[in-house]
């Protein structure tokens, strides 16, 4: 078992906290098949018991609230934050295994310095997991509707184990959720849109996820790269010890020295560049498809007012429940205005939102790309020099 405490954050997403409701995830802790969140919450707000209060949550905990958010009928016009991935500690705790059945062939430095390397790796990971998810707690607590949904407040503060909201949650929810999506995305497929704005949104949300996807997987060939390049500096440092062996007298310590902080500095770059740019990719590339889920439930929504305009011209070809099918006309339309005008605003804002986060995460990347190859031109220097 295995405690972080975190005091760094890496993707920043554009968030304007109400100061009313402050939401952290001071600290976590890593079992084997799990992650203990600690969520930790300051408010004023009169509806909460306290000003201030902690309670241990785990990842399911974090999909349940966010599957009873999508499965709120009244919510359907918003931009759901996207639910955190799984945590994914297999590749670094399969190392870490490897390492562990290899330190017999070690010497103590180089098993030292591998296991030093890998828990670096492990914990960043593990930084990236617990960013993730108080991400979508802090766009939920910043958001004006959601911010005081019931579900929030007692995952927020209910001191208690949510498994068996969980356990009906499974039960009676995705499942038939999923189900029921697939079934109608063929049967609005063909419905004409009747607002400009929203058509634009929806060319421009599946182009923008097509571009986005596709530079995601470029960062991560970048980050690879990095990486691969502290493989490189090994192996050079390798060939001059064994084709020019005066150099392991002269200046072996020297250039052990030298080539293990250029490996230092390219493993920082790799992993600047994966939370300030490939992090950021991948989180909109999540909610970019939460926008594109509102579109496609004011679709849904549009379909059903079409199908009770249809009805109500039936019933009046028929002379036969007149008034029911009026009715029902009029709560499709008035659904489907409402959903409309709250998806006008929810898209604007994701928009500026998206902006500024990509702004700000690029300047920063950018400041720390200066600041590396300030670094490793210099120590690459003292190499020719030398």
């Amino acid at each position: 078992i295995l405690l972080f405490l975190l005091s760094m954050r890496s993707v920043s997403v554009d968030l304007n906290n109400d100061a009313s409701l402050l939401i952290d995830i001071p600290d976590a802790l890593c079992e084997r098949d799990k992650v203990k969140f600690t969520v930790h919450t300051k408010t004023t707000l009169s509806s909460f018991q306290k000003p201030e209060f902690s309670v241990p949550r785990q990842h399911e905990d974090f999909i349940w609230l966010h599957d009873t958010l999508v499965e709120t009928e009244d919510y359907a016009g918003l931009i759901i934050p996207p639910a955190p991935p799984k945590p994914d500690f297999e590749s670094p705790r399969e190392k870490m295994h490897k390492l562990g059945e290899g330190e017999a062939t070690m010497t103590k430095e180089e098993y030292a310095k591998m296991k030093q390397e890998l828990e670096a790796e492990y914990l960043a990971v593990f930084k990236k997991t617990v960013q993730v998810h108080e991400i979508f707690l802090q766009r939920l607590s910043s958001h004006p509707i959601l911010s005081k949904d019931r579900n929030f407040q007692i995952f927020l503060e209910y001191d208690q184990d949510l498994s068996v909201r969980r356990k009906n949650a499974e039960m009676f929810g995705g499942f038939f959720k999923n189900m029921v999506k697939s079934a109608d995305e063929v049967l609005i497929s063909g419905v004409k849109e009747v607002d400009d704005f929203f058509e634009q949104e929806k060319t421009f949300l599946l182009d923008y996820y097509s571009k986005i996807k596709d530079s995601t997987a470029k960062a991560e060939k970048m980050t690879r790269a990095h990486k691969s390049i502290k493989d490189i500096f090994t192996f050079t440092l390798i060939l001059y010890l064994i084709h020019c062996p005066d150099l392991l007298i002269h200046y072996g310590s020297y250039y052990m020295s030298l080539f293990i902080s250029l490996q230092k500095v390219e493993g920082r770059v790799a992993s600047d560049q994966e939370l300030k740019l490939t992090e950021l990719l991948r989180y909109y590339m999540r909610d970019i498809q939460a926008a594109k889920d509102l579109l496609y439930r004011r679709a849904r929504a549009l379909a059903d007012y079409e199908n009770s305009n249809k009805a109500l011209d039936k019933a009046r070809l028929k002379s036969k429940d007149i008034p029911q099918a009026e009715e029902h006309q009029q709560h499709c339309l008035q659904k489907f205005d409402k959903l409309s005008e709250s998806g006008k605003k929810e898209l604007t804002g994701f928009k500026g939102r998206r902006v500024v986060a990509f702004r700000k995460n690029l300047i920063e990347m950018a400041e720390l790309e200066i600041k590396h190859a300030k670094v490793s031109s210099t120590k690459r220097q003292a190499t020719v020099t030398l």
